[in-house]
């Protein structure tokens, strides 16, 4: 079945025009000085007072003999000091490239490595991950360290000289999770930068007077797209420095929320607190995101008391391109009118009306498509049929245009709101002298992703305990990334090609080994 503008009615969307990033933070700064912009613990930040900063930043980046286009790695915490250095590079037209903090070993030297920053501003909380790789780091900018270089911004006289970039400027790399090969740096420009927000504003419906409870990680694109949705939206932001399900609603409550945002697991996770009186009690309107679970849907709804906005969208487009306004359950909606989306099967065939089919998606404006994957054509020309981005997502579609999400055809994973690559997982775990062949496969959660179960092999003559291999993988792995499961195996099912068959491989749980059974709990690093 295919989804067209002519066909069946979209999500209509105002055109993204050229005003770019930076030239909006000062023109908020002219005109809405006072009106503020963020809140974070006891402090207020106003439009002037955001750029302000945003200019101090700038001028320490061009101390550091950073320039238009350089690549620079940003290993932060969610911090004021994190929104100002987004802005600032922005502003520059330098290419950021975001990284997760609590990447360790190979993950994080792929990233480094293969997106090849010239700069890292880093938390010194992430040195020791740092210094734990073998590969070359670039020139390091701490902050919170003791040459407190980053820190030092807030001593030097602004950088306030005009925007030096262009609406199709790249100026971000967003890692995209490895489907079938290692982790890539998706091109991004200040359009793209600015349409993913765009459509945001569009799914919330929300303007000044707002306020986002703001929890989500800056090295995620939602986190950063949120950001800029309220440069441009002129909400207010209430900053929090990390996600907590037991203070959700009373960190609603505090800061007058109207909004909240949430990521695959987060409704799940809010649903198993114990029910409160006051569970309606707060000024939240609409809960909105991605990766609503169907069941839980009604159910928060009626818990807690608001309206549900659900989207699709993945970091080789915007952080949107369909979204569901008119509250379908489990819909993720229908195309924002920058695009198309078709639903084909295997040969590229438009499925019949009601059977899953590989989301594909055109744009209607070449600039809001798929750019590329940073120096690998390879990557880039196996996504992409025609005109069409492929994105290894499955859907259907009913007699009225809603899209349904219908899982990954891709062999990526979702876990904690977090986009995993089984490569990654596999090419650790491969490393391990007991090992001779891994396959990672998600299993069903009771959050509504995906636990991962790891398949291995070991080397003949060779016993190893799984707790053993789970203790050593969690000093090599990023917590979001240490398997659940442990399934050994005598022999992988094979390609003629020697490539081992997941879909054949059980996603049964029942009686495999299961590291939430022992008392081992993994540190986040």
């Amino acid at each position: 079945m295919s989804v067209h503008n002519e066909l069946l009615p979209q999500v209509a969307m105002s055109d993204v025009g050229d005003e770019t990033i930076g030239a909006l933070l000062a023109r908020r700064a002219r005109n809405h000085p006072d009106e503020i912009y963020c809140t974070f613990e006891d402090e207020q930040i106003s439009f002037r007072e955001l750029d302000r900063r945003v200019n101090q930043v700038a001028a320490m980046l061009k101390r550091n003999g950073l320039a238009r286009g350089d690549r620079v790695a940003v290993m932060l915490e969610s911090h004021p000091d994190h929104l100002c250095l987004i802005f600032a590079l922005a502003r520059l037209g330098m290419v950021r490239v975001p990284i997760n903090i609590h990447l360790i070993g190979a993950p994080l030297e792929h990233l480094l490595t293969e997106l090849d920053p010239r700069v890292l501003v880093a938390d010194t909380a992430c040195e020791a991950a740092l210094r734990g790789i073998a590969a070359p780091l670039p020139k390091l900018i701490w902050r919170n360290g003791v040459d407190r270089e980053f820190d030092e911004y807030a001593t030097l006289a602004e950088d306030d000289s005009a925007p030096a970039v262009a609406a199709d400027d790249v100026i971000a790399l967003s890692p995209s999770s490895g489907t079938t090969g290692a982790p890539k740096g998706v091109l991004k420009t200040d359009r793209h930068l600015r349409a993913g927000p765009m459509a945001v504003l569009r799914l919330t419906e929300a303007g000044p007077g707002d306020v986002f409870l703001f929890w989500e990680a800056l090295h995620h694109g939602s986190g950063v797209a949120v950001a800029i949705a309220a440069l441009i939206g002129r909400f207010k932001l209430a900053m929090l420095e990390r996600f907590s399900a037991s203070r959700f609603w009373d960190d609603a409550r505090r800061h007058g929320a109207t909004h909240i945002h949430y990521l695959g697991s987060v409704l799940p996770m809010l649903m198993k607190q114990p029910a409160r009186a006051d569970d309606r009690q707060h000024s939240v309107r609409i809960a909105w995101g991605g990766g609503c679970p169907a069941h839980v849907w009604a159910e928060f709804a009626e818990r807690f008391g608001v309206t549900m906005r659900e989207g699709y969208g993945l970091s080789e487009m915007i952080t949107f391109v369909t979204a569901n306004l008119d509250g379908t359950p489990g819909s993720i909606g229908k195309p924002l009118s920058y695009y198309d989306i078709l639903l084909l099967d295997d040969d590229a065939v438009p499925v019949p009306p009601g059977e899953k089919g590989e989301i594909a998606v055109r744009a209607r404006d070449a600039r809001l498509g798929f750019l590329g994957y940073f120096r690998n054509p390879e990557a880039d020309a196996a996504a992409r049929r025609g005109d069409l981005f492929m994105t290894g997502d499955l859907a259907h579609a009913d007699a009225d245009g809603n899209l349904f999400y219908a899982g990954r055809k891709k062999d990526m994973l979702r876990r904690r709101g977090i986009n995993i690559s089984a490569w990654d997982v596999e090419r650790v775990f491969a490393q391990h002298e007991a090992v001779a062949e891994v396959a990672l496969v998600g299993v069903p959660s009771d959050l509504g992703e995906d636990e991962l179960k790891l398949f291995v092999r070991l080397r003949d003559g060779v016993q190893i305990a799984p707790l053993e291999l789970i203790r050593w993988s969690s000093l090599r792995l990023p917590y979001f990334q240490v398997p659940r499961y442990i399934e050994f195996i005598d022999a992988f099912p094979k390609t003629p090609t020697q490539r081992i068959q997941k879909k054949d491989l059980s996603r049964q749980v029942a009686g495999v080994w299961d590291v939430a059974a022992t008392d081992f709990r993994v540190a986040k690093h």
